[in-house]
């Protein structure tokens, strides 16, 4: 997998499988975790770190599954720099076409002192012999230091150099607790490539944390600063706060490509329905308001904001719904609606609202609006029959079946 820093090619690693499913709430069964590596296959992910063999028994009969059955993609699978953890990870990828053993340790202070108890050169040992362990059963081998952006940049080079050394082709440069800013980042990764004197010899890789919100933001400054590989999750599950999006990252790649010169293989028009089955799968919802993904990312209330969409998408929206697999033109009905898109909404359901009852209609879908959060394709339709029964003296019929206690609430262009 190894290719130049210079490439303008970006590996996508995608960890929804692992650091994404070891997230509270969100684990799945062996069976899920298939299906979902089918679908980060078919979205063209590069690999798919398919999990933690050594933490259960079920974890490693995840991985031995889906290396046996998922061919394109690297299958990989993380192991701490032990002889046990390595041995079992290369068992659980033994099927696997492609493989790759993901083998890390922490490198900064606070880690060894405090939680690891060992010194640097312990540590670099333990690296350097993992390494070279794990290279007896791969020749793709990355090595994570741990807590990477809080560690000593001199005895991270010392490590980076070793590992490099002993046979690793991916570095991975880990923001383990979401700590850093873009600007740190970017610098950061430029410094550490620049005075590893073999560091041409790896891909540099971007593992962000998102507890302060800055997961995607300094996943493509590390990108911007030489990494050449995104570790990065679906709808940005993990640990606490999550992972980098997968899917924002990819499309802010895309929309922006002018400032971020900078492609994958990702097939955009699949990731809302990836989105959705993980959602599915480990029945945790995405929020509403989610970039890419959420059902409210291209819906449209308010109604200056629908009329510019309807003289031009591109007033409102930086980039098409049908880019990323979300239905177009989400205009929803509300008490925020302008006339045009209340006008535009009749005609799609073939209610033929003449220019004089589009003022009544408009007036009712408002009025509607102030108690219910949405006015559905089934309110819109009842609005109409009422406003015209009245002109004509036919009793209108009641708001529903459950006397009145209609719950329909949905969103246009979302088909659920």
């Amino acid at each position: 997998m190894a290719m130049p820093t210079e490439s303008t090619r970006v590996v996508i690693f995608d960890t929804t499988l692992r650091d994404g499913e070891q997230a509270p709430g969100f684990s799945l069964e062996v069976p899920a975790k298939v299906q979902m590596a089918r679908a980060l296959d078919a979205l063209g992910v590069d690999v798919i770190e398919a999990g933690f063999p050594i933490a259960s028994p079920a974890d490693a009969e995840a991985v031995s599954q889906i290396a046996g059955e998922v061919r394109r993609p690297v299958i990989a699978a993380l192991a701490r720099c032990r002889p046990q953890d390595i041995d079992e990870a290369a068992r659980a990828l033994a099927p696997a076409a492609r493989r790759r053993i993901h083998t890390f340790l922490a490198t900064s202070d606070l880690h060894l002192e405090r939680k690891l108890r060992i010194s640097r050169d312990a540590c670099l040992t333990a690296i350097v012999e993992g390494v070279r362990r794990a290279r007896q059963s791969t020749d793709d081998v990355e090595f994570s230091a741990e807590d990477a952006t809080r560690s000593d940049h001199d005895f991270l080079c010392r490590v980076v150099e070793a590992a490099i050394a002993a046979g690793a082709t991916t570095i991975n440069l880990p923001d383990t607790v979401g700590y850093t800013t873009p600007d740190e980042t970017r610098e950061f990764f430029a410094e550490i490539i620049g005075r590893v004197p073999n560091s041409d010899k790896a891909v540099f890789s971007a593992h962000c944390h998102d507890d302060l919100g800055l997961a995607v933001a300094n996943s493509l400054a590390a990108v911007a600063g030489g990494a050449r590989q995104v570790e990065v999750a679906i709808n940005g599950i993990g640990e606490r706060a999550g992972n980098a999006a997968l899917e924002e990252v990819v499309m802010a790649m895309r929309v922006r490509n002018d400032r971020l010169p900078f492609d994958t293989g990702i097939r955009s028009p699949m990731l809302f329905e990836t989105s959705q089955l993980l959602a599915r799968l480990a029945n945790e919802p995405v929020q509403a308001n989610k970039a890419i993904v959420g059902r409210n990312a291209f819906a449209h209330e308010a109604g200056i904001h629908q009329d510019g969409v309807l003289k031009d998408a591109r007033t409102y929206e930086i980039m098409r719904p049908q880019d990323v697999g979300q239905e177009p033109e989400q205009l929803v009905l509300g008490r925020h609606s302008g006339r045009h898109a209340v006008q535009r909404r009749c005609d799609a359901l073939g209610l033929a609202v003449a220019a004089g009852e589009i003022d009544q209609v408009y007036r009712a879908v408002i009025s509607f609006g102030e108690h219910r959060k949405i006015v559905g394709d089934g309110d819109l339709r009842r609005i109409v029959e009422r406003l015209r029964s009245d002109t004509t003296g036919t009793p209108s019929a009641p708001d529903d079946a459950n006397g009145g206690q209609h719950v329909e609430h949905v969103g246009y262009g979302h088909g659920v």
